[in-house]
């Protein structure tokens, strides 16, 4: 797969399979949409997926879709949604982008899609000048959970409540968060649950402040364990938030490396503890209740 974080620097001359969006997410309603323009690509049609970049707080960062895609689709454009971009007219979008730049064959898009200045652009439009542009048009239908339909914003809720089981469901995968291993105040490592600190990008929505079980990701091998997202009130005056996580099993020095943790279920919110003394017996009981629910998830 090709990763391109400008649309103009596309270069190829094949027809192509192009899906649109914000793809903020790739959750399971994008994944119907990519799924669709990877039924047209062979060796003479390429598949697309322009992801337009609306430079608001992400669930997924351009590498981590670029990752998620890699084995799936010919080309990831990341496309920044520039003043041009905003105010091109439908048509000329249709007729610069889609055809002269994509040569597309096959648009596939779901039944919201709005595009051009003032989003005059839509659905019947596009079916309106597909046969003079000479494409086919896909219109895909949204994909539904518990009766309702699911997007970015169901997740984003989902996360902001710590419900990262059902942000999970909706997303097909289990929401993550990466960064390097800061050194800390080795205060963990004092109680006996050496833990790693974890600095998220800026730009990547963290869910919210609390304890998880966590699957964790240190050089290339996954550990069980639990996490802790937030600020850390008993023993920091960091206003940032960390992510502090500490993996049954690993003994290794992880300072420097970049790990990912893995979001799997809410255990309790964020507090502060009157003394070391409680958050240890706190700790000690969220890292039983961690392995408590990896028991019970393994026997499934």
């Amino acid at each position: 797969m090709q990763y391109i974080t400008e649309m103009n620097s596309y270069k190829s001359e094949k027809s192509s399979a192009v899906t649109m969006g914000k793809f903020d997410a790739l959750h399971r309603g994008h994944q119907k949409l990519i799924d669709k323009i990877c039924e047209y690509a062979d060796e003479d049609t390429v598949s697309i997926v322009c992801a337009f970049d609306m430079g608001r707080q992400v669930l997924l960062t351009g590498e981590e879709k670029k990752k998620q895609l890699e084995e799936q689709v010919d080309y990831l454009i990341a496309c920044p949604f520039t003043k041009e971009l905003r105010e091109i007219e439908a048509e000329t979008f249709i007729r610069e982008i889609l055809i002269n730049q994509f040569h597309a064959a096959s648009v596939v898009v779901g039944k919201d899609f709005r595009f051009g200045h003032k989003k005059r652009g839509e659905v019947q439009m596009l079916a309106d000048f597909s046969e003079k542009y000479g494409y086919q048009l896909d219109v895909i239908e949204k994909e539904r959970y518990q009766g309702e339909i699911i997007s970015s914003t169901g997740v984003r809720e989902a996360l902001a409540q710590g419900n990262v089981a059902l942000a999970n469901v909706l997303l097909g995968y289990s929401y993550q968060l990466s960064g390097e291993v800061r050194h800390g105040k080795k205060l963990g490592r004092s109680l006996g649950f050496p833990t790693m600190n974890l600095l998220p990008e800026e730009k990547k929505i963290i869910p919210r402040f609390g304890v998880y079980t966590c699957r964790i990701c240190v050089d290339g091998i996954w550990y069980n364990g639990i996490g802790n997202v937030g600020v850390k009130p008993t023993v920091s005056e960091e206003k940032r938030p960390l992510v502090e996580v500490f993996a049954y099993g690993y003994e290794g020095d992880a300072y420097g490396k970049q790990v990912t943790a893995e979001f799997c279920e809410f255990l309790r919110p964020e507090r502060k503890f009157v003394s070391l003394e409680e958050l240890k017996c706190q700790v000690d009981a969220d890292i039983e209740n961690g392995k408590k629910y990896f028991r019970t998830y393994s026997a499934k």
